[in-house]
């Protein structure tokens, strides 16, 4: 999209890194990861906003399948706020996205805009961080996951995401510095996490789990080795994961929403302890 001399297009692989600096510089705390891991889930789907030569706006995107995207990345350079560029990219994006159900995770100041772009709230989600306490000792049933793994991860991350996503499991699981851990019952995965190495400390992203027991498990596990704080990324719905992270000693520090613009997925809100990432769902 071109108008005067405002240009929207396609970012490049490094114009992501920029936008994931810019993220960190919003105080949102990005993994050291995210821009590589994040790229192979949608090489098209981060769009920048230059202006007179000088990038001023991004966003995500990301599509999955022909169904479902997610949009993230809503940046606009703070001299330029106020002046519409960042709506007209917005706008750019979602109609991108054509006809496809579009999630977002909104910060709390933008929910009304969001809503007169026609998403409807969903549940908001809370951020927890904090050094971890009470944690449990070794467990036998939690170990680093194997390539062996990777089917019973899709089809558990299937059904906590609700669409299909492995090429970016795939990168996210094995990124340099993540740690992916499973909790099994013999050969049966009740539950997954990946620690995510960030600006700031770790997160435990996502954290999926049959029970509040086996999401009790993970944590722990994956706390154990993580650099604090560490951070867990809840679902409002999900009373079991908000007392885990009160009980692991942590406090909430940020808040979003999460919106739909199409049909609310019916997600087993339940067994999500931790949300993959704000960004991309």
């Amino acid at each position: 999209m071109a108008e005067d001399n405002y240009v929207i297009r396609t970012a490049t692989r490094d114009e992501v890194d920029m936008i994931v600096d810019w993220a960190a510089k919003e105080g949102w705390n990005p993994g050291l990861r995210d821009a590589e891991c994040f790229y192979t889930a949608d090489p098209d789907g981060f769009l920048v906003g230059v202006l007179d030569g000088r990038i001023i706006t991004a966003v995500s995107a990301v599509s999955y399948g022909a169904s479902f995207a997610f949009m993230g990345f809503y940046i606009c350079a703070p001299e330029h706020r106020g002046d519409g560029y960042g709506f007209k990219i917005a706008n750019f994006g979602r109609d991108s996205l054509k006809a496809r159900t579009i999630g977002l995770d909104g910060v709390v100041e933008q929910q009304d805009n969001y809503a007169e772009w026609g998403f409807t709230l969903a549940h908001p989600n809370y951020r927890y961080g904090g050094t971890p306490t009470g944690l449990g000792g070794p467990d036998d049933g939690v170990r680093p996951l194997t390539p062996a793994d990777m089917h019973s991860v899709y089809a558990m991350d299937l059904a906590c995401f609700g669409y299909e996503r492995k090429s970016f499991l795939d990168a996210w699981v094995s990124a340099e510095g993540h740690r992916a851990l499973g909790c099994f019952q013999g050969s049966r995965l009740d539950g997954f996490c990946v620690t995510r190495p960030c600006r700031e400390g770790t997160k435990i992203a996502p954290l999926f789990a049959v029970s509040a027991e086996v999401a009790e498990r993970l944590f722990d596990a994956a706390a154990r080795h993580a650099a604090a704080p560490v951070f867990l990324d809840v679902p409002e719905p999900n009373e079991a994961a908000i007392a885990l992270a009160d009980r692991k000693g942590l406090t909430r520090v940020f808040e979003t929403a999460r919106m739909y613009s199409g049909p609310i997925p019916l997600l087993p809100l339940g067994e999500i302890y931790g949300i993959t990432s704000f960004e991309l769902g």
